[in-house]
């Protein structure tokens, strides 16, 4: 099976999040998935680093424990600032490996924004100042830009991001190693590029509920400490990190171009036809990560030799309630949910590894071939765009309700 990480999620104190992302139902839906290895998320929000330090207990070097669940200490900053007659804003997860580095880290950058107002702080901070000063505190701090292609908030993003790491991080651009592929794109559509062959590509949920928790993941062959986890990234150790667990992309909400207000979703050939123009406001379209991925790339085809593999897939709930024409949250959704996971262990060991003969034992035979036909990818998909979750469907004897993605954030 190996030993599966998420590294990016947000507690309670974030915007627009549950008020269940708390460390009790954190580590509760992480059991239920599959993952032994949990990112904090929000270290700079006071209130939550209150709660972590006094729950969270020492494993293994940066590594904490809670519950049965591994943790480590991670967060999301905004950055927001001018550049070059323009604003940036940026996205990036940091990963520490201790309290004490934490609480300096956190002092250093309270006069850049609050950190109480946020569980994700706003800094009005570029990004060589935010390397500059992270790396200062700690030399080996992992740096990860979060969702590379989110046009919003990516480092890469259509509207507000960068064309390179190099004309980003400047001097710092050597200790950014991994970066995040995010929801709308997958491994093949970064290969497309050379310059990121030398950056490990991870996976996270960057979830905001429980039931998100896991949607991508990370798979080690082995359990992790800080210093091995770093290592694997900046090598991109192949017999270590065995693969990412991935969204397919077109399911992304800004996998495609589109207006979501006018309705209208085109990929990057029909939008360059448009001149980029929507066809029914007159206004400039919200140009999405595949138009983004193609603007950028240097290659036809993407070359994969050499780097992680990956796995996609489609939660559990929602192939059930696709199979049954029912609702994600449906209670009688949630309770054969609950059936697979108590007989078969977890969520992953049922989407990746049981056999369809295993499954037909304990579940409706729709939703074990539809399990199936997932992990070989036999799905359908009409691919999200300006914020609109793209919808999965999963052709059957009989055609179920559409698969859609929906969360608080």
């Amino acid at each position: 099976m190996g030993y599966y990480a998420d590294l990016h999620l947000h507690s309670k104190y974030s915007r627009a999040t549950s008020k269940s992302m708390d460390l009790e139902h954190i580590a509760e839906s992480a059991k239920n998935k599959g993952i032994e290895l949990m990112g904090t998320g929000d270290f700079t929000n006071p209130a939550w680093l209150y709660e972590l330090e006094k729950n969270l207990e020492p494993e293994r070097e940066g590594i904490y424990r809670y519950k049965g669940i591994d943790f480590i200490l991670t967060v999301e900053v905004n950055n927001i600032f001018d550049f070059k007659g323009g604003t940036k804003k940026v996205h990036s997860v940091i990963i520490l490996p201790n309290f004490e580095t934490v609480r300096k880290f956190n002092k250093s950058i309270r006069r850049f924004g609050s950190l109480e107002s946020d569980g994700r702080p706003i800094l009005s901070l570029t990004l060589m100042d935010l390397a500059g000063t992270l790396f200062s505190i700690y030399p080996d701090a992992i740096l990860i830009p979060a969702h590379l292609w989110t046009p919003w908030f990516g480092l890469f993003g259509s509207k507000s991001g960068f064309d390179s790491i190099e004309e980003a991080f400047g001097e710092y651009s050597d200790n950014i190693f991994a970066i995040e592929t995010g929801l709308s794109s997958d491994p093949p559509m970064n290969w497309l590029l050379s310059s990121l062959d030398k950056i490990t590509l991870v996976s996270n949920s960057d979830a905001h509920s429980p039931d998100n928790i896991g949607r991508e993941a990370n798979c080690f062959a082995t359990p992790v400490d800080y210093p091995e986890l770093r290592e694997i990234l900046k090598k991109q150790d192949r017999e270590k990190f065995l693969y990412t667990l991935e969204f397919f992309p077109e399911e992304g909400k800004y996998h495609f171009d589109g207006h979501r207000n006018c309705g209208v979703t085109l990929s990057p050939e029909e939008s360059e036809k448009n001149n980029n123009i929507c066809p029914v406001c007159g206004k400039p379209l919200t140009l999405g990560v595949l138009h983004r991925v193609y603007s950028l790339a240097d290659r036809k085809e993407p070359v994969s030799q050499g780097r992680i593999d990956y796995k996609r897939l489609v939660p559990l709930c929602e192939i059930i309630g696709d199979s049954l024409g029912l609702g994600k949250s449906t209670k009688t959704v949630k309770g054969i949910y609950e059936k697979l996971t108590s007989y078969f262990g977890n969520e992953f060991r049922i989407l990746l590894d049981i056999p369809l003969g295993d499954l037909e034992k304990s579940a409706d035979g729709k939703i074990a071939r539809s399990i199936i036909k997932v992990r070989d990818e036999k799905v359908e998909i009409k691919p999200g765009y300006d914020g609109v979750y793209g919808e999965v469907r999963i052709p059957g004897e009989e055609k179920g309700k559409k698969v859609k993605q929906q969360s608080l954030f």
